[in-house]
C-alpha cells in the first residue's frame, strides 16, 4: 500500500526533497502533471498546470506516494535511476505567459485531431500535409453583398486573394483603437472550417496573427446548444478552464486589443441586433444568453478593441448588419486548376513510400490534372474543395487499397462525405432559429433526400443526367404551401442546391450566361455518382411509395392505435346487445395486417430493383463499375468504351446495397436518415431470392464483378455465404484486376465456408502480379482450377505458387500458367511443390521461358508425384533431347496421360521419336502409352490431336512473338504437304487438304492481327 501524507502544498513541497531521500531508491525522472492528456517537458520534468488541480509525479519502483491537499494533488512514483534532479522541481507557475502557452498546445492538439473520415484511408494526411489554401476575395467597399465569384464559375474576375491575416491589418479606413469584424462568408464546401482549422494550428505555431497573444474559437453550433445564461469570461471558461479569469478578457484597459475571437458557423445561431431584442452589455461578467453576448460582442459594446472573424453560409450574409462588419471576405475555393493539382499532389503522393507506388501516385496526379484542364464537369464540381475530397478519397480507394487497415466501401466514402458537410444540422428557416426539433423531418439530409433525391430517382427510372430550371422548379419545392416552408426552401436553396447541382458544362462551347446563349440551361450533378448514391437512399428509406402506400399507412396507425378501445368497447356493447353485425368491426384488425403485407411487398420491390438493375442486358458489356467510376475521375485515354444510347447507372444498385451495412445506417443515423433492421431483414431476405435467380443462366466476367463489389459493400457474410452457394465457376477474364478488385474477390469468397469450393476461377488476361497474387491467396484456396493464363507473373510469384500448392487447406486440381514469364528459374521454385502435393492433376507451363533445363528439371521431379495427368509445356524453345527426357520420364509416370510438345523447335526426327517414345516398346511392358501433341502430323499421318493444338495458337496467337508463331505454321505446312504428298488413298489427302486449310486461315489471321496491330502503334505516335 502506498504512504499517504496530507497537508497544503506549501508544507509539503519544501520538505518533500528530503523526504524523498528517505525512499530507499533512486530516481530519474519527476513529473509534474495535470489529469489530463497534454503537457510540456521543462528540462526533466513535464509540467501540466491546471487552476483547480495540480498532480505531481515521481517515478519509482513499486512505491506510489500520493500528496493530497482540498484543492491540490501530488502523485509521486519512484523508479530506480542514476539520480534525483531537484532541479526539475522549479516550475514555472509563476510565469505570466503559461496559461496562454497552455492554450496553445491545447490547441494545437484538438484542432489537428483528425475526423474518423480521414483516417479510414490510412490516417496518412495530416492539416500540415494536405492544406491549400483556397482562393480568398475582399469584398469592395461600393460592393453590394453577395457572391463575388460563384464557386461553379469557370471564368473567376481577375483579383488577388488575400489572407486572413491581410484582412486583420489596420489602414486608414479602420480604426486602430477598435477591433475589427471580419466576415468570412463562401457556399457549402467551399473550406470555411478548413480554413480556421489552419488559422488556429499557424497560430499555435506562430507563423502567423503573432500581432494576437490569445485566440479564442467558438463553434456557433454549439454557443446555440447551450441554454443557460453566461458571461462572456464563463463562456470562455467552460470551453478553455486554463483561461479562467485571464486578464486578457478583464475589459480593462485596452488590453482586449491582443484577442482574437473566432465564431466559426454563424448561420446556425439566432442572432438578433435589434435593441429591443437584445439589451447593452458592456462587462464581461454579466450573465447572459449565449446569442446576446455575441451579438455585444460584434456592436463593440463588450470588449471593444477585441477582433472577431465570423464565418457564416450565404443564407445568413445578412443576419449581422452591415454598420457592424468591418470586412467581407468571399471564399471561392479552388477556383484554378493549380490549386486543385496541388490539392490532389499532398493527398495522392505523400504516403507512397517505394517507387513503384510513387510513380504510380504520379502518373494518377497527371490523368486527373489533364482531365481537370478539359473543362470537364469534374473540373467545375472541383472548384468546391469538398468535391476534391470526394475525388481525392474515390482514388485513395481504387488505387491504394490497404488490405491491412479497416474495411473500406464506396458507399461508405459518400455517406462520409455527406456527413462531413451535413452531420446533425437541421434545416433553419433563415431567421436563424435554433430550436430542437425532434421529428425526422426538420433533418436537412432528409430535406436532400425527399427534394435532390426525388429529382435524383426520376433521372435514374428516365436513364437522364440533366434536368432543366423547370424540372428542378417541379421537384424541388413544388409542393411548397405554407410560409414556413418557403423560408425552408428559400435557406435550402441558398446554401445546399448548389452543392449537389451544377450547370452543365459543355466541351467546345461557352458557358451558359453569356451574350449569345440562347440555348436553355441545364444542370447536372456535380458528381455523377452522387445522383445514383441519391437516388439509392431515395429508394432505401422508402420515400418512393405510392399514393395508396402513403394512404394506408396513414390508415394503418390509427386504426392500430384506436382498435383496441373499440373492440373494448364493442366486448361490453354485445354483452348487452347480442346483435351479429359487431363481428364487423374485427375486419378492423385485418387493415394493420394488409398495410404490413403491402410494406413487405414495397421490400420485395426494391430487391427485385437492386437485381434487375445489377444485370441489365444492355449493360452486360460495358466496362465494370469500379472502371466506370475511374473513367469519370481520370477521363478515357484511347477508344471511347462503347456504351448504349443512354447512360448506365450501374453504381445505383450497389449503392443501394451498400446503405444497408450497418456501417453507413450508423452513419445515415446521425444525419437523421434512419433505415431500421426489419427493413434491411425484409430487402436482403427478397435480394438473396432474386440473386440466385439471375446466377441460374451465365453471366460475362463484367456483370460478375459487379455482382463481388456489391456482395462487398453490403458487407452480409450470410448474405454473400448464401449467394456464393449458387455459384460453382467465377470467370473474370480480360478483368482489369486492380488490387482493389483482388482484395474484393478475396473478401467475398472469405465469406464462404470452408468447405465450399469453385469448380474454376478464371483470372486470364486480368494483369495479375506478384502483389495481386499475394492479396488473392485466401480466394485461391476455395478453387480447384485455377486460371492464370496472359498475366504478369514473374519467377517471383513462383514462390508464392508454391506455397499455395504445399497449403493443405488448398484443394487446385488444374493450374493454367500460360504466357507468364516465369523462366527457368521460376519453374524449379514452383517444382519444389510436386513432391508434397497431393491434388494437382492439370499442369500448363505453355509459353513460361522454361527451356531445356526446365525440362529437364521436370522430368526429375515427376517422379514424385504420382497423380499429374496432363502436362503442357508447348512454345518453350525445348529441343529434342530434353523433349525426349521429359516424354520417357511421362512414361513411366503411373497417371500421366497427355503431354504437350507442339511451337517447339523439334526436328522431324525429333519429333517421329516423341510418337515413338509415346508408345509401349511391348504389349508385355509395363510402359504407359502417353500422347505426345508436338505437330498436326505423326509421320506421315495426321495427328488426331491437330484441332485442339490449331484452337490453341488461334486463341493465343494475339499476345505472342508473330513472327515464332508463323514461322511454326510454316513449318506445319511443310509437314502436312510432305505427308499429303505420301498418301495414296483420295480421302485421306482430302483429309490433309482440310487440315492445311485451317493452318494457312490461322497464319492469314496472324498476319491481319501484326496489320491492325502495327496500325494502331503508328496512329498512337
Amino acid at each position: 500500500m502506498a504512504p499517504v501524507v496530507i497537508g497544503a502544498r506549501g508544507e509539503v513541497a519544501p520538505k518533500l526533497g528530503a523526504w524523498l531521500q528517505q525512499i530507499p531508491a533512486t530516481t530519474s525522472d519527476i513529473f509534474v502533471r495535470k489529469r489530463t492528456v497534454l503537457g510540456t517537458v521543462l528540462g526533466t520534468a513535464k509540467i501540466l498546470l491546471e487552476p483547480s488541480e495540480l498532480t505531481l509525479s515521481v517515478v519509482c519502483s513499486r512505491k506510489v506516494l500520493r500528496v493530497w491537499s482540498w484543492k491540490k494533488i501530488a502523485t509521486v512514483t519512484i523508479q530506480p535511476g542514476a539520480g534525483f534532479h531537484c532541479s526539475a522541481l522549479r516550475s514555472t507557475a509563476s510565469e505570466p505567459g503559461e496559461p496562454l502557452e497552455i492554450h496553445k498546445r491545447k490547441l494545437f492538439l484538438w484542432f489537428s485531431h483528425l475526423p474518423q473520415e480521414e483516417k479510414q484511408f490510412g490516417g496518412y494526411f495530416s492539416p500540415e500535409t494536405m492544406h491549400v489554401d483556397p482562393l480568398i476575395l475582399e469584398r469592395k467597399a461600393d460592393e453590394g453583398p453577395g457572391l463575388l465569384s460563384s464557386p461553379l464559375q469557370i471564368q473567376t474576375p481577375f483579383r488577388s486573394s488575400v489572407t486572413v491575416e491581410q484582412l486583420f491589418k489596420p489602414n486608414d479606413a479602420r480604426s486602430v483603437d477598435r477591433g475589427l469584424n471580419v466576415l468570412l462568408y463562401g457556399a457549402v464546401g467551399t473550406g470555411k472550417s478548413t480554413v480556421v482549422r489552419k488559422l488556429v494550428l499557424d497560430w499555435c505555431t506562430g507563423t502567423t496573427l503573432t500581432n494576437f497573444k490569445l485566440l479564442i474559437p467558438f463553434s456557433c453550433e454549439d454557443l446555440g446548444q447551450l441554454s443557460k445564461t453566461a458571461s462572456l469570461r464563463n463562456l470562455v471558461t467552460r470551453k478553455y478552464l486554463h483561461l479562467k479569469n485571464h486578464p486578457l478578457l478583464s475589459g480593462q484597459g485596452d488590453q482586449a486589443k491582443d484577442v482574437l475571437f473566432v465564431l466559426n458557423g454563424m448561420e446556425k445561431m439566432n442572432l438578433d441586433f435589434r435593441i429591443g431584442a437584445t439589451e447593452l452589455c458592456s462587462d464581461p461578467n454579466e450573465a447572459l444568453p449565449p446569442s446576446v453576448v455575441v451579438v455585444n460582442l460584434l456592436r463593440k459594446y463588450l470588449l471593444p478593441e477585441a477582433n472577431v472573424l465570423v464565418t457564416t453560409r450565404l443564407s445568413a450574409l445578412e443576419r449581422i448588419p452591415q454598420k457592424y462588419v468591418s470586412c467581407y471576405a468571399q471564399i471561392c475555393g479552388f477556383n484554378d486548376p493549380d490549386r486543385q493539382r496541388a490539392y490532389f499532389t499532398s493527398r495522392l503522393l505523400q504516403h507512397c513510400g517505394d517507387t513503384a507506388h510513387h510513380q504510380e501516385a504520379q502518373a494518377v496526379v497527371e490523368l486527373l490534372y489533364c482531365n481537370l484542364q478539359r473543362e470537364s464537369q469534374l473540373a467545375a464540381a472541383c472548384f468546391l474543395p469538398s468535391y476534391c475530397w470526394l475525388t481525392c478519397a474515390t482514388l485513395h480507394f481504387l488505387h491504394f487499397t490497404n488490405t491491412k487497415a479497416a474495411i473500406c466501401t464506396l458507399t461508405g466514402i459518400y455517406t462520409s462525405f455527406l456527413r462531413l458537410n451535413f452531420g446533425g444540422e437541421v434545416l433553419g428557416t433563415g431567421s436563424g432559429s435554433n430550436v430542437h426539433v425532434q421529428e425526422h423531418q426538420s433533418s436537412l439530409m432528409l430535406y436532400v433526400v425527399r427534394t435532390v433525391g426525388k429529382l435524383a430517382f426520376d433521372g435514374v427510372t428516365y436513364k437522364r443526367t440533366s434536368f432543366s430550371e423547370k424540372e428542378l422548379e417541379q421537384w424541388i419545392g413544388g409542393e411548397t404551401k405554407t410560409d414556413e416552408e418557403l423560408r425552408q426552401l428559400a435557406v435550402f436553396r441558398t446554401d445546399v442546391l448548389d452543392f449537389f447541382l451544377a450547370p452543365c458544362v459543355v466541351r467546345g462551347e461557352h458557358s451558359p450566361g453569356q451574350p449569345g446563349d440562347v440555348k436553355e440551361r441545364r444542370y447536372v450533378f456535380a458528381v455523377p455518382a452522387m445522383q445514383e448514391y441519391l437516388a439509392a437512399l431515395y429508394v432505401v428509406l422508402g420515400e418512393n411509395k405510392s399514393a395508396l402506400e402513403k394512404l394506408t399507412k396513414q390508415v394503418s396507425v390509427a386504426i392500430g392505435q384506436a382498435s383496441e378501445d373499440v373492440n373494448v368497447l364493442i366486448n361490453i356493447l354485445s354483452k348487452f346487445i347480442p346483435l351479429r353485425i359487431f363481428a364487423v368491426f374485427n375486419l378492423l384488425k385485418l387493415l394493420p395486417k394488409f398495410y404490413e403485407k403491402i410494406n413487405s411487398q414495397n421490400k420485395s420491390g426494391i430487391a427485385r430493383t437492386m437485381a434487375a438493375e445489377l444485370f441489365r442486358t444492355e449493360d452486360s458489356y460495358n466496362e465494370d463499375v469500379l472502371d466506370q467510376v475511374e473513367q469519370s475521375l481520370l477521363g478515357v485515354h484511347g477508344p471511347q468504351p462503347r456504351h448504349g444510347e443512354d447512360k448506365p447507372f450501374e453504381l445505383y444498385p450497389i449503392f443501394m446495397g451498400g446503405l444497408l451495412h450497418y456501417g453507413n445506417r450508423v452513419l445515415l443515423q446521425q444525419l437523421g436518415c434512419s433505415i431500421q433492421s426489419t427493413t434491411v431483414a425484409q430487402i436482403t431476405q427478397a435480394l438473396r431470392k432474386y440473386l440466385v435467380r439471375a446466377l441460374s443462366k451465365p453471366q460475362p466476367p463484367e456483370e460478375l464483378m459487379d455482382l463481388l463489389v456489391l456482395l462487398y459493400e453490403f458487407q452480409n457474410p450470410r448474405l454473400t455465404a448464401d449467394v456464393l452457394a449458387s455459384i460453382r465457376s467465377i470467370r473474370l477474364n480480360n478483368i482489369r484486376m486492380t488490387p482493389l478488385k483482388c482484395f474484393i474477390l478475396s473478401s467475398v469468397l472469405s465469406c464462404a465456408p470452408p468447405s465450399y469450393c469453385l469448380e474454376e476461377l478464371d483470372l486470364s488476361s486480368c494483369l495479375l502480379t506478384r502483389d495481386s497474387l499475394q492479396i488473392l491467396m485466401p480466394a485461391f484456396r476455395h478453387t480447384h482450377n485455377l486460371n492464370l493464363q496472359f498475366n504478369n507473373l514473374g519467377p517471383e510469384s513462383c514462390i508464392l505458387l508454391r506455397d499455395l500448392l504445399l497449403d493443405p487447406k488448398s484443394s487446385i486440381m488444374s493450374l493454367q500458367l500460360c504466357d507468364n514469364a516465369l523462366l527457368e528459374s521460376g519453374v524449379c521454385i514452383l517444382l519444389e511443390a510436386l513432391p508434397e502435393n497431393q491434388t494437382l492433376t492439370h499442369l500448363s507451363l505453355m509459353h513460361t521461358g522454361l527451356g531445356d533445363q526446365g525440362a529437364l528439371q521436370l522430368a526429375l521431379r515427376l517422379q514424385q508425384q504420382h497423380l499429374l495427368q496432363e502436362l503442357n509445356v508447348a512454345y518453350n524453345n525445348i529441343g529434342d533431347a530434353a523433349a525426349l527426357a521429359l516424354v520417357d520420364a511421362c512414361r513411366e509416370h503411373p497417371t500421366i496421360h497427355t503431354v504437350h510438345l507442339y511451337l517447339n523447335p523439334l526436328s522431324d526426327v525429333g519429333k517421329q521419336s516423341l510418337y515413338i517414345r509415346g508408345v509401349p516398346r511391348s504389349h508385355s511392358s509395363s510402359d504407359r502409352k502417353v500422347r505426345v501433341l508436338a505437330s498436326v502430323t505423326e509421320g506421315s499421318d495426321i495427328s488426331v490431336d491437330w484441332h485442339p493444338i490449331l484452337s490453341v495458337i488461334r486463341e493465343n496467337a494475339s499476345s505472342w512473338d508473330h513472327e515464332r508463331v508463323k514461322q511454326q505454321l510454316q513449318v506445319f505446312l511443310q509437314d502436312l504437304e510432305g505427308g499429303r504428298k505420301q498418301q495414296q488413298s483420295l480421302w485421306k489427302r482430302l483429309h490433309f487438304r482440310r487440315v492445311e486449310k485451317g493452318v494457312r486461315q490461322t497464319l492469314k489471321m496472324l498476319e491481319e492481327n501484326a496489320v491492325l496491330s502495327s496500325t494502331g502503334s503508328t496512329g498512337s505516335n
